[in-house]
């Protein structure tokens, strides 16, 4: 990959150079097994920032690293982690987010 991509942190199936993120969301849109999801951030530009919350879900599709415009999420190489397969939870789970508007779960109602 490029000189961008930061370091395989090791055991995890997705991660997030926060200072990257701009915190526009898509990410989240294209998951689709509700690994991610935005979460508060009063430090952040748009008041929020990206969450990885559900990393036993991931199934290492990708679409969320090649959907983002800055960068800033990266997705292990298929022989360095074992995804997981989408389930049924993760594909409501996934529902569920959109329908909170990107946030992640636990932020329901916060503002």
């Amino acid at each position: 990959m490029g000189a961008a991509m930061i370091q395989y942190p090791g055991n995890v199936p997705v991660w997030v150079n926060t200072s990257n993120c701009k915190a526009c969301d898509i990410c989240v849109s294209v998951c689709p097994s509700g690994v991610l999801g935005m979460v508060y951030d009063a430090s952040s530009t748009l008041g929020a920032m990206i969450s990885v919350n559900n990393p036993e879900s991931c199934i290492g599709c990708n679409e969320c690293e090649l959907s983002c415009p800055d960068f800033a999420i990266y997705v292990a190489d298929k022989q360095e982690f074992k995804f997981a397969k989408l389930t049924d939870d993760a594909k409501e789970r996934q529902a569920a987010i959109i329908a909170n508007n990107y946030m992640s779960l636990d932020q329901k109602g916060a503002k």
